[in-house]
């Protein structure tokens, strides 16, 4: 397309990723953020590069199980105490994609982008992003085997995607003796080898370390209220004043509609809130630790852990509601036994930029030189870097590969 400066909207792990990419192909870069860079999604994100679990979110369980969560106050599930026609819409989309026709289509998409998510960190670390990385066993526990089975399943689907998948199945003894940190109640667990994981806070500010070092400018807590095309630039209107550029990224996670809806991008989208806190163990955790039937996943952190969980469908500036911090606490404390829950720090909340068909919005928009990477859901910084590689690339050189023609987000 021969830009030669790009703004771009959000300094999430997508945002800075797309500027970092599109600095590969010598182009100026200006990153706009509403906040502090990595302060959204990214921030609060357990940290785990799983291919394993990378999957769309619609699929048939989701509606069993979310009429029955939703009625519990005490699930890790809520919707808004009172009606929104916008968040109606979305769940409605989303409900008519729960099939097993509609997730086995988008797992076979998602295999192709998995098979790539390691090279995509890989290939920001040997060019000057000093993050770190870790490789690891993701270990999924279970108070018995009935629990373990919706898993089971999904695996299964994913290696039926023509995904590898390693699996190992352990006693709840032999999960015991490879994560001390797990109670009597766990009776089985399921190791999932070969995965990574990283700190959220701390990569996505070597990242944006990385893109000052290139040349780049990131400017935080400046709003962007829309954006246009005028005169063959596209011009971005801000809290501080109007930046023009020839091309822009919009990459704002849960406020992408804002921005994105007056450029063809009709797909529903909502922002499903996560929350998370850090505890302190008995002992370190020796890797990642996923509890299914509670939906927390829990991630090394120091001395500490990250804890991880909960989806809220609320408005993502809504305040953080303590008693989802409760819930989370009281379907874990069974599960751990080295935990000390009287030492909860770090509460946070975010909201995740989710799709109504779980599959991510990257490419160019229906307005010339408006280009879209959100709708990652609770992927973003897992597929970030590879989102930034594939936009950039297209925008460089025109290249559209069957990766984006999949992500389009006019479909």
């Amino acid at each position: 397309m021969g830009a030669r400066k790009v703004i771009v909207v959000g300094a999430g792990m997508v945002g800075l990723s797309c500027a970092w990419s599109l600095q590969e192909y010598g182009i100026e870069v200006e990153v706009l953020d509403k906040a502090a860079a990595g302060s959204g999604a990214s921030w609060g994100n357990a940290g785990y590069l799983a291919p394993a679990f990378t999957v769309p979110l619609p699929e048939p369980s989701i509606l069993r199980y979310g009429i029955r969560a939703v009625l519990d106050r005490h699930s890790p599930v809520r919707l808004p105490p009172r009606a929104d026609p916008e968040l109606a819409r979305f769940l409605l989309r989303l409900s008519r994609n729960c099939t097993s026709a509609h997730w086995s289509r988008a797992m076979a998409g998602y295999r192709v982008l998995n098979e790539r998510i390691f090279e995509s960190f890989d290939a920001q670390l040997a060019d000057g992003v000093r993050g770190e990385v870790h490789t690891a066993d993701v270990l999924a526990a279970f108070a018995g085997a009935a629990e373990a089975t919706g898993l089971q399943h999904e695996l299964d689907g994913v290696v039926a995607s023509g995904q590898q998948v390693d699996l190992e199945l352990l006693t709840g003894e032999q999960a015991r003796n490879a994560e001390p940190n797990l109670s009597g109640r766990i009776g089985l667990a399921m190791r999932v080898r070969g995965q990574r994981y990283l700190d959220p806070v701390a990569y996505a500010g070597a990242l944006a370390a990385s893109v000052r070092a290139r040349g780049g400018t990131i400017t935080e807590q400046v709003p962007v209220s829309a954006v246009r095309r005028s005169g063959g630039r596209i011009r971005a209107r801000c809290a501080d004043g109007a930046r023009e550029a020839d091309a822009v990224v919009l990459a704002s996670g849960a406020w992408l509609p804002e921005l994105a809806a007056a450029h063809g991008v009709r797909m529903p989208q909502f922002g499903g809130r996560g929350y998370s806190f850090t505890i302190p163990l008995r002992e370190p955790l020796r890797s990642p630790l996923y509890f299914p039937t509670a939906r927390a996943a829990l991630a090394p952190r120091g001395d500490r852990v990250r804890v991880a969980g909960v989806m809220e469908f609320q408005r993502p500036d809504a305040p953080l509601d303590p008693a989802r911090i409760t819930a989370t606490v009281r379907s874990l404390r069974p599960l751990l036994a080295g935990a000390d829950w009287s030492d909860i720090r770090d509460q946070w909340v975010g909201a995740r930029p989710l799709s109504a068909d779980g599959i991510p919005l990257v490419g160019p928009s229906a307005t010339e030189g408006v280009y879209i990477a959100g709708g990652h859901g609770m992927w973003g910084v897992t597929l970030g870097p590879l989102t930034g590689k594939l936009l950039a690339e297209h925008m460089a050189t025109g290249a559209t590969g069957p990766e984006l023609d999949w992500l389009r987000p006019t479909r």
